[in-house]
Order: structure tokens, then sequence, then C-alpha cells
């Protein structure tokens, strides 16, 4: 009898702190409207050196800390036409930020003024970092830094060293 006591304790007590909490790709769906179409890290992978636009569209301090190799900053409170005034319309673009929700804002203007081809990194810099790809401080040296916001989006950051104010 004391036997069953204990496992039961024991799985009620692995089970219930999981009840309630999101898993990420739950926390994904929650944020996304699925307005600018995904692509996943491996997908931006195989696209980051060939003509690819990739726009980081978080904030410069942000984007200081780390961001995706060969990125263009454009920040998402001061965004412009003329931040991507060198990107022709029929590029592909592959817009970014944390986990993507940012990101899709920008995506959806970007659509709005006429480009064809915008994508939303899946999961943002977070998956990026967290499936393993290299990031890239403001001195371009790959680094395990990423800012995560703030303290409650850094538990979404897996791999690397959280950075936040």
């Amino acid at each position: 009898m004391k036997l069953d006591k204990l496992l039961l304790l024991l799985i009620l007590g692995s089970v219930l702190p999981a009840c309630g909490q999101k898993t990420f790709d739950q926390k994904m769906e929650s944020l996304y409207k699925n307005t600018v179409p995904l692509i996943s890290a491996e997908e931006l992978k195989q696209l980051q050196y060939t003509d690819v636009f990739i726009l980081d569209t978080r904030e410069q301090e942000e984007f200081e800390v780390s961001h995706i190799e060969g990125a263009q900053f454009v920040s998402f409170d001061d965004f412009e036409a003329e931040d991507v005034g060198n990107i022709p319309k029929n590029a592909q673009v592959v817009v970014y930020c944390s986990v993507g929700y940012r990101s899709e804002q920008i995506g959806e203007k970007l659509q709005e003024m006429g480009y064809r081809h915008v994508k939303n990194l899946y999961g943002g810099i977070f998956e990026w970092k967290n499936q393993g790809n290299e990031v890239y401080n403001t001195n371009n040296q790959p680094t395990d830094s990423v800012h995560t916001y703030n303290w409650n989006w850094s538990k979404w950051l897996y791999k690397g060293i959280k950075v936040y104010e």
C-alpha cells in the first residue's frame, strides 16, 4: 500500500507542474495570425546564402546583441518604406524577431507595399538559435548571446546566453 501511494505521488509530482504550461509550438500558434507564410529555421538555412533578404525586425539593442548573419536591421517601432527601398518587390524576403510576432506584423506591411515573396521565420531568432544555428554580434563575430526581450520571454530560448534588461 505504501508503495502504491509513493508511486502515485511520484506520477502526480511529475505531471502536475506541466499542467497549464504551453509548449513552444502552442505558444507560437497562439501568437500568429498566419497572415504571412512561415519558413522554418532549416529552410532558411538552405536559403541563407542565396538571393534572399533577411530582415531583423526587433529593436537596435536586440540586433546589436546578436542577429542572423547577413540580416538587415529594420526597426519594428520605427519601420518605414524607405528602410526596404533597396529590396526589389519580387525578391525573397524573410522577416524575423524574437519569436515571430513582431515580424509577422512587418511582413504584413511588406505585403501591403507589394512584396510578393515574404516569409516569417517560425519561432524567430529563438528557434534559429534553439536549432543550433549561429548568431552574430555587432562586430559580426559569432556569439551565444541572444536578447530575449525580457525575463518572461527568455524561457523560450533553450540554447544560448539570455540577455535582457
